[in-house]
């Protein structure tokens, strides 16, 4: 592919002394599906929170369609609305329903009416197979479940890139297996997935496995 859409040069990120991220060189091309695998300490999270700057790397450029998002004026904001971000914890308040889950951000943070929060909420939720437990709390849910509504909140904004944090490492195999299946639905659909394991099993569902080791990338293959 040669659409790239995000490219990372140079990136390094330290924590006082100890440097988690050395020199790292990626781009990602429209419509792939990669996955980081490393051990833990390896760096793999701390790149995915530094490609959506929840946390602020130490040097080096991050270019989203061309543009550096370091650079000084860049609108962060904005280039955050393009990026879903999916957690292992899953994140959800757990005194909310499904629903309001996936409504909340919309109303409080992008100012969307009720109305229109609710539409985009239950079109999200159908798209994850949620639709039928818009009521439910969060207790009364799977950990699959509760994933796929994660995945519905982080689809608000029609991003182009996800971002998964370890997104099926407090699922069962099974549950695992259905939420690759749906990032695989959405690429399908449009949208570009990065995501964090440290299952080789999981990396190998995805088109293309990118290793870390003590903040490096030691490989970069294709999968058949």
């Amino acid at each position: 592919m040669s659409d790239i859409i995000l490219e990372i040069n140079h990136l390094k990120k330290t924590f006082g002394t100890n440097e988690v991220l050395k020199d790292i060189h990626l781009s990602v091309s429209r419509g792939e599906v990669i996955s980081i695998i490393g051990s833990s300490g390896s760096g793999k999270s701390t790149l995915l929170r530094s490609i959506n700057l929840l946390e602020q790397p130490s040097g080096g450029e991050i270019l989203f369609h061309g543009k550096n998002v370091l650079a000084k004026g860049y609108n962060i904001p904005r280039y955050r609305t393009g990026l879903g971000m999916v957690f292992q914890s899953f994140n959800l308040f757990n005194n909310l329903n499904v629903l309001d889950n996936v409504m909340v951000g919309q109303t409080t943070v992008l100012k969307r009416s009720k109305s229109e929060a609710r539409e985009k909420a239950f079109h999200d939720l159908e798209r994850v197979g949620m639709k039928a437990f818009i009521n439910a709390k969060p207790n009364q849910l799977s950990g699959g479940q509760k994933q796929r509504v994660a995945i519905a909140r982080a689809l608000v904004n029609k991003p182009p890139i996800l971002l998964a944090d370890e997104p099926t490492g407090n699922l069962d195999s099974l549950s695992g297996d259905n939420i690759m299946e749906i990032f695989k639905s959405l690429n399908q659909e449009g949208v570009t997935v990065i995501l964090v394991t440290h299952e080789r099993e999981i990396a190998l569902k995805t088109g293309r496995i990118i290793t870390f080791k003590d903040g490096l990338v030691i490989n970069d293959e294709i999968c058949s």
